[in-house]
């Protein structure tokens, strides 16, 4: 692992990383530049579909991930992801994502880039190489024994990562690490170590490629799975979503039909009707209409239900019925 004693202005030693696994050399596109275009396109899709493979090889620590996870945030901890580069905007963007689609507070998922949001537009890679950098993050952030930090750092050696992940164990927070490279090219010490290799990149050692590819497959995964185990969903619906604009109000609607005898217009009555709350949660509510409708209840006694079984609609639904 990357020594923690490196001082904040310095970078990460010029050691020959071309060992690396992604930033090998690809054999099937070593002639890249003599193929026709639908041969590249062909390459690319051959390579591509290594990703579901990666993905299953690393299903239990993904299942792992996502329990350790729900089971902090359910006790009101945050889930961090930190990264440089392609792997910091990956996970800016699934944090991103989270409150629309399952109405989750902001703070609640949280996406740390180094160079802050210019860098989400403009490359600041350079900032990668400083072990401080992800140290002082995490502070700014407060991070505590409730959180989950997962670093995202495709080639592993991101030393803004590694020293992002050190201070976290150091506070006591569960950490997650991804990458794309084995443990035996570089170790590190956290709760879950995630490894999802893709091997060379069609483009050597462009790792927004294959490996960016399979990060955001394994982030899909962990997000999204750590909402379902925090009730967060019904079935396959989302029934947190956010009703916002036009087209999440269609799909609270249809999300209503789908799941009770309702007519359309008989859905959007009862979504106005959920947002009559006394309780500080005056806005329209998928899971709170549903469960008016299968009890009987008043919103502010779904919401009492409802909190018995911190937002879990299918167990609120069996106590009251």
């Amino acid at each position: 692992m990357t020594s923690p004693d490196l001082p904040s202005d310095s970078v990460h030693p010029a050691d020959h990383r071309g060992h690396l696994l992604t930033e090998q050399v690809n054999p099937d596109s070593a002639n890249l530049d003599q193929l026709s275009t639908l041969e590249i396109v062909d390459v690319f899709n051959r390579e591509d579909a290594k990703t579901i493979s990666a993905i299953a090889s690393v299903r239990q620590a993904l299942a792992t991930a996502i329990d350790r996870a729900a089971d902090q945030l359910r006790q009101g901890g945050r889930l961090f992801y930190i990264g440089a580069g392609t792997s910091g905007r990956l996970g800016v963007l699934d944090a991103a994502e989270c409150p629309p689609t399952f109405c989750t507070p902001p703070e609640m998922v949280q996406g740390i880039i180094a160079g802050g949001s210019e860098a989400l537009v403009r490359s600041s890679e350079g900032l990668e190489d400083r072990w401080e950098g992800g140290v002082d993050a995490i502070a700014d952030h407060h991070v505590s024994a409730l959180d989950v930090v997962v670093g995202i750092a495709a080639g592993g050696t991101t030393p803004y990562v590694h020293g992002a992940l050190a201070e976290s164990r150091k506070r006591g927070a569960t950490t997650i690490f991804l990458s794309c490279v084995p443990k035996a090219q570089v170790d590190i010490d956290v709760d879950v170590d995630i490894r999802l290799l893709v091997g060379p990149e069609v483009l050597a050692g462009s790792t927004r490629l294959k490996a960016g590819t399979v990060t955001k497959l394994a982030l899909n995964i962990l997000s999204t799975g750590t909402m379902v185990r925090l009730g967060k969903v019904y079935g396959n619906r989302m029934i947190d979503v956010a009703v916002t604009n036009a087209k999440l109000h269609d799909r609270a609607l249809r999300i209503l039909c789908d799941l009770t005898d309702l007519t359309r217009e008989q859905a959007d009555e009862l979504l106005e009707k959920s947002a009559a709350s006394d309780l500080g949660s005056a806005h329209r509510s998928v899971k709170r209409a549903l469960l008016m409708h299968w009890t009987g209840l008043n919103p502010d006694q779904s919401d009492r239900l409802l909190s018995r079984h911190q937002g879990n609609l299918r167990q609120a639904r069996h106590e009251a019925l």
